[in-house]
């Protein structure tokens, strides 16, 4: 029976949130590292790409827990905000994001009007981002790619075109993940085979249709709909397709999103890095509490 673990996207809020629930499920006995296969979205994909390259899932958020600052969190947990200890302002990026999902236009052209926003916009350099990844893959080479399966997703900036990144695309996993991470209007466009490429969650928060074919499917997701109004309950039910694939191709599902206390933590910004260790220990304290009822499923 194949495993597959579906990580959505989130921020640095995001991959807090992320590290604390899989730190807890460890410490209650269900390892999802242990997939079969990973796929990862923003942040997501940095999680994903350390679950995969072999960190200690019981241990996975005890740096962003214990690191008390506001703009630059602990290497290795993420890229960090060389530009504002202050959240980014997202409106203009929400305002597009709701094009690529009204329905009205064909949403690949709205995704390349996102990366042309993107590839025009004051941002850290592209070599500034990469390195800010920081000791979790500073060891690795250029071409490095997980011996586990995994694989994260970007979008082309000039086209619109989704890309799914695995380990026969050529590329390392360091490039893929600050790829599948570069937030439009926040950090750069990633330099691949010499195209540019966005954020992965310009597509979909979680992408959970790219893990289909597998039997059992963990997807952990953050705010599907949230917001309310039309565009978010067109991300829920682009959400509920995705799981229909998963479930079409022969999977069986479980969902796992934030509780009342994580919501409570996240704040309204995801992209606020001062929110990272209240929301790694709600999704700890999250994973604790639900590991009994995922042990029942992840067998």
């Amino acid at each position: 029976m194949t495993r597959a673990l579906v990580l959505g996207g989130g921020g640095p809020v995001g991959i807090a949130w992320e590290s604390g629930l899989i730190a807890g499920l460890a410490q209650g006995a269900v390892n999802l590292g242990d997939a079969d296969f990973t796929m990862g979205t923003s942040a997501g994909s940095f999680v994903g790409a350390r679950l995969a390259l072999g960190a200690d899932a019981a241990t996975l958020a005890d740096p962003i827990i214990a690191d008390q600052s506001s703009s630059n969190p602990a290497r290795g947990e993420g890229p960090r905000s060389s530009v504002r200890a202050a959240p980014p302002d997202l409106t203009k990026l929400m305002q597009l994001m709701g094009e690529v999902h009204g329905g009205t236009r064909n949403p690949a052209e709205v995704r390349a009007e996102i990366g042309a926003w993107a590839l025009a916009a004051e941002t850290p350099s592209e070599d500034d981002f990469i390195e800010s990844f920081g000791r979790a893959f500073s060891s690795l080479p250029a071409d490095a790619w997980p011996e586990r399966g995994f694989a994260c997703t970007a979008v082309d900036a000039e086209t619109g075109a989704f890309q799914v990144w695995t380990k026969d695309s050529g590329v390392g996993v360091v490039r893929a993940v600050a790829s599948s991470c570069s937030v439009p209007g926040v950090y750069p466009p990633v330099t691949l085979k010499g195209r540019r490429y966005i954020d992965g969650g310009m597509r979909s928060a979680t992408n959970a249709d790219m893990a289909v074919g597998h039997e059992l499917v963990v997807v952990i997701a953050l705010r599907l709909g949230a917001g309310g109004g039309a565009t978010g309950e067109r991300l829920a039910a682009q959400f509920d397709e995705e799981i229909e694939t998963l479930k079409g191709g022969g999977g069986t599902v479980l969902t796992i999103a934030p509780d009342e206390a994580s919501v409570e933590a996240f704040g309204v910004n995801l992209m606020d890095f001062r929110k990272r260790p209240g929301a790694a220990r709600a999704g700890l304290a999250q994973g604790l509490a639900y590991a009994k009822d995922v042990a029942a499923y992840w067998r």
